[in-house]
């Protein structure tokens, strides 16, 4: 697994870690406290769910925290001559659909905003690509063959 991040994929971590920490673990601990404090807990959804709200958010805490420490910001090239990490790349297939896709680490995916991993085999496909290359994105359902059409340090506009 890469341990490559964005800088602002970093940022965004770091905001989660926080944010958990600080506000959502002491008011579930709050509650937690304040539902034991009603007396018999075996009956008390108040009281069961917040321990279970807390140990998922420990869980979070552990996983983000052991990220955190062995991520590394990468930096992106203004503007890339071919496909590294964290650059924007376009392509096109034969019958003209084009696709826009980042270069993230797997702590950033996010396919619904055009995040995919470098280590997806779409992302090692592209990655070293120059513009205009020809590149073959060997898919479950048949290969298809893309053309590079852009490569940029920031999303293209629509």
């Amino acid at each position: 697994m890469t341990n490559l991040i964005t800088a602002a994929g970093m940022k965004k971590l770091e905001d989660e870690y926080h944010y958990l920490w600080r506000v959502e673990r002491p008011k579930v601990v709050q509650g937690v406290s304040d539902a034991a404090a009603e007396g018999d807990r075996s009956e008390n959804a108040e009281y069961i769910y917040g321990k279970k709200r807390l140990r998922e958010i420990d869980r979070k805490l552990k996983h983000l925290g052991a990220r955190l420490k062995v991520l590394k910001i990468a930096s992106t090239p203004v503007s890339p001559k071919s496909v590294t990490f964290g650059c924007w790349v376009t392509y096109e297939d034969d019958d003209g659909n084009e696709r826009c896709y980042q270069l993230v680490g797997p702590d950033e995916i996010d396919v619904a905003i055009g995040r995919i991993s470098i280590d997806s085999p779409v992302g090692q496909a592209l990655l070293g690509r120059k513009l205009d290359d020809e590149v073959t994105l060997r898919r479950p359902n048949g290969d298809l063959v893309v053309y590079i059409t852009d490569i940029s340090a920031t999303k293209p506009k629509p």
